[in-house]
Formats: C-alpha cells, structure tokens, sequence
C-alpha cells in the first residue's frame, strides 16, 4: 500500500465539479504511480435510487480516467470483494477491515471505512489475478502481463482501487 485514503465532497455538493476533481485526483494517482490496474467495485442496486445514479457517475470517471491512462480496469460485486477477502460474502464491515489488516500487515485498521473497502477491492483483484494466471486464463494481454506478474510473486507495480 502506498497511499490510503477518501475523497468528502464538499457541501453543498455541485455534481460537475466533484466528478471533475474526482478525474483530476484518480488521473495525477495514474501519473503518479503508473499502475498495472485499476480495480473498482460494481454499483449494486439499493433503495437510493439518486444515491446509486451518483455512484455510477463516478464509477463512470473513475472508468474514463483509467482508459484515458491506458490502463486496464476489473470490476468486482461487493460480495465477491468480501467472498475472497473474508471467506464469506456476507462479511461485515468489520470483518473486511480486519481481514484488510492482516493481509497487509498493518499495525492498526484502516481507516476510514471507505479506504479500507478499496484496499479490500485491490487485494480481491489480486487474489483473482493469481488466480487467473495459475489455470491459464487469458483475458486480455494486459491481463496476462499483470498476472504474469503476481504468478511470479513480484511486487505488483501497482494497483489503483476505488470503491
């Protein structure tokens, strides 16, 4: 892990502008740390119906601004997150945080919830990365290249998350 954290919308929230910073911070992250991947959990539907419309935006940025660096985004359901994480894709919060610590080897949780969320998210892309490569699953070459790495227990170059 190299950096953790969340982005807060400032009040009140101007949808454009927030979806604008929100390209500019994952773009200079791709600049920055010229990641392998980017993993990002799916939308899944809720009662919210505008709080889903929103989440998708931004899935949608987050999406664009990893095409426009040319990097290859995975896309996980949050049960399928918690299911490799945790062992059980009906793992609490706190569950996944735990699990989050422990596979990285973190002295504390991390925090906040969110950021831990998306670190879960890499280390499910990881996890299935590996996954692929040992039965020889050939997605795209970018794929291949980024597995080939993991398979190799190289220290990925990087993993951009985003939950």
């Amino acid at each position: 892990m190299l950096r953790l954290g969340a982005l807060r919308p400032v009040k009140p929230l101007v949808a454009n502008r927030h979806l604008c910073d929100i390209h500019a911070l994952i773009t200079e992250l791709i600049r920055e740390f010229q990641p392998q991947a980017v993993a990002i959990e799916s939308v899944f539907a809720a009662l919210n119906i505008k709080a889903d419309l929103r989440l998708a935006a931004v899935r949608g940025v987050v999406l664009l601004a990893a095409a426009q660096g040319d990097v290859p985004s995975f896309s996980y359901s949050p049960r399928e997150v918690k299911a490799t994480v945790a062992g059980y894709g009906h793992a609490g919060k706190e569950q996944v945080q735990q699990m989050v610590r422990a596979l990285l080897g973190m002295t504390e949780t991390p925090e906040p919830a969110d950021a831990a969320d998306a670190l879960a998210v890499a280390l499910c892309h990881i996890q299935i990365a590996e996954g692929r490569e040992r039965l020889g699953i050939n997605v795209t070459s970018k794929t291949t290249a980024v597995t080939r790495r993991y398979a190799n227990r190289q220290p990925p170059a990087g993993i951009i998350s985003v939950r």
